[in-house]
Order: C-alpha cells, then sequence, then structure tokens
C-alpha cells in the first residue's frame, strides 16, 4: 500500500474507489502530494495536511488546485514570506498561529472554525511544522464546537495529524465547554 493510500485509509468515510491513489492524483490535477510534501495526510479528497511549506511546496498545492492554505504556524518559524508566495500562487493565505499546547484554546479553535466556515467547500491545505497542530485543532473543533464524543474527537485528529499533543487534547477535551 503507498503513502497516499495509507493516509487516505484514516478516513472510513472514503470509499474503496477514492482510497486508491491513481484517484488522488487524478483530483490533484496529475500532481503527486504525497512525493512532494512532508507529513502528508489526506482525510478528505477536499482537505490536505502537511508539514511546514517552501516555494516548491506551494507551487506543487497552487497546481494541485488548492483554494486556500491555513498556516498554523507563527512567523517565526517561517523560513520565508509564506503570505506573499501563497498569495502570488493564486491561493488565498489565512494564518492562525499556534505555537504549542498553550495555544490550543477555545478562542482558536472559534477562529479555526469560522476559516472553515468560509472555505467551505474549497479545496483547503492545512498545515503547521508536522500536522501534529492541525490535527490537534481538527480534534477540538469536533469535540468542542461540534459536540463530538472524545474518541471520535481524537480519531477525527489524529486521521488529521495529531500526534505528540494527542494527550494535551484528551485532556482538554475532558474539560466541558
Amino acid at each position: 500500500m503507498n503513502k497516499d493510500s495509507q493516509d487516505i485509509t484514516n478516513n472510513e468515510s472514503y470509499d474503496a474507489e477514492q482510497k486508491h491513489s491513481t484517484s488522488i492524483v487524478d483530483i490533484d490535477n496529475g500532481i503527486d502530494l504525497a512525493t512532494v510534501l512532508n507529513h502528508y495526510f489526506r482525510p478528505e479528497e477536499q482537505t490536505i495536511v502537511c508539514g511546514a511549506l517552501d516555494e516548491e511546496k506551494v507551487a506543487a498545492l497552487a497546481t494541485a488546485g488548492v483554494d486556500v492554505v491555513i498556516n498554523f504556524q507563527p512567523d517565526d518559524e517561517l523560513s520565508f514570506d509564506e503570505a506573499v508566495t501563497v498569495t502570488k500562487a493564486g491561493m488565498a493565505y489565512e494564518q492562525l498561529p499556534i505555537s504549542g499546547a498553550d495555544d490550543l484554546k477555545q478562542v482558536k479553535i472559534l477562529a479555526f472554525d469560522g476559516l472553515l466556515r468560509q472555505y467551505h467547500g474549497k479545496k483547503v491545505a492545512l498545515h503547521c511544522k508536522s500536522g501534529n497542530r492541525a490535527g490537534a485543532a481538527i480534534a477540538l473543533r469536533a469535540g468542542w464546537l461540534r459536540g463530538r464524543k472524545i474518541e471520535t474527537a481524537m480519531e477525527r485528529g489524529r486521521s488529521h495529524g495529531l500526534t505528540t499533543l494527542e494527550q494535551e487534547v484528551h485532556n482538554r477535551l475532558l474539560v466541558p465547554r
């Protein structure tokens, strides 16, 4: 099983036909994002989660038909002017800095929810350094704002890259909002 298929199988809502890597390359305008992006997750057809970007990765996302890039990295983690590069490539750019566990607050998750609602139906690339913070935001959104059970929210986060923040996210989901 190749990396495309492995990451897509994280989301049980995908049917078998969509899990096939050829169909993913097809929906990405012939670009095999798994070979270009680090820490690549494809939990849904319109959602890409990955690690830090550079100019080459931004160009690949644009060619693959991504409409918006949502960056969870603060400015001090960026090695280039990502906002300018993304917008010059024809995509919308949003930055919602989450430096670590201390930034996993409801106000940030509400802002994230607003961005996802604003770009509903668009092809979105979420990224941080590894996908971990993106996965954390997804899990907290599922639990706090969508009322999902803790395990359902955690699995949603894992399918979007949640790893080292897993215990912190679980603890935060235990607290009623």
